[in-house]
């Protein structure tokens, strides 16, 4: 009974499946409590390996303008929704090697993908868009703002923004993407779970991909570390357990 449902599960969602996040998934929506050991088991028999894989990031160095302490000092644990956020860019490909980038919010309480804007250009425009569109969506929030060095963060423009809007900028220290980890896992997750899967002929193509893979990542994505809950379904939980 077990070997359809996770033969299912795994083509439903193209092999990104691992056996921890397969039994998660099965605890989930079917009427069986199993462990990872056993997954594991039954994945290995039906031959059946998560597609994902990892790619390092490359950076570019840039004289700032403003500058910021690493206040959030890799705090990631936060107690409610809106307490600390991260940001970042990262570049993906299209076509015959084109480029373009991917910029987004991640909350630290839910693991929530706050907004994010995608463009063909790695620009402020890029940046002060999204967090735009972040602090529209939530304007009371006043979290702690954490970013690495990027020359879009270290613009006095984008400081202004800051203080604008009540928050306090954090920035990652130089050469040390750590200090920024749940950000970069983000990123890896979206990337070995979705882009480096196929090759995209289109810019439409790939940014369709992309909201269709956060949509499922915050709505349909369980994680163990949110008590095997979607990022939306966690922050209820937290809303009704502050209460």
């Amino acid at each position: 009974m077990l070997l359809p449902l996770i033969k299912n599960a795994y083509e439903e969602k193209n092999g990104i499946l691992g056996y921890r996040q397969m039994t998660i998934k099965i605890n989930r929506e079917s009427p069986f409590h199993i462990n990872y050991k056993r997954v594991y088991r039954l994945m290995h028999i039906l031959h059946l390996y998560s597609v994902c894989r990892k790619k390092r990031k490359s950076y570019q160095k840039s004289t700032p303008e403003i500058t910021a302490e690493n206040i959030l000092n890799r705090e990631f644990h936060a107690v409610s929704f809106g307490e600390k956020w991260l940001t970042d860019v990262t570049e993906m490909k299209y076509g015959l090697d084109k480029k373009a980038y991917l910029s987004a919010v991640l909350d630290l309480a839910d693991k929530s993908i706050v907004a994010f804007v995608f463009g063909c250009s790695n620009n402020n425009e890029l940046v002060f868009k999204t967090f735009d569109m972040a602090h529209l969506a939530y304007p009371d929030a006043r979290p702690i703002f954490h970013s690495d060095r990027g020359f879009q963060y270290t613009s006095k423009a984008f400081k202004k923004k800051l203080e604008d809007a009540q928050m306090t900028q954090s920035m990652s220290r130089v050469a040390r993407c750590i200090d920024n980890g749940p950000m970069e896992a983000f990123w890896g997750m979206l990337k070995s779970e979705m882009y480096y899967l196929k090759k995209f002929q289109s810019y439409t193509e790939l940014e369709q991909a992309i909201i269709d893979y956060i949509e499922y990542y915050n709505n349909g994505r369980y994680q163990k570390r949110l008590r095997c809950m979607t990022p939306l379904e966690y922050r209820v939980f937290l809303t009704k357990s502050v209460a």
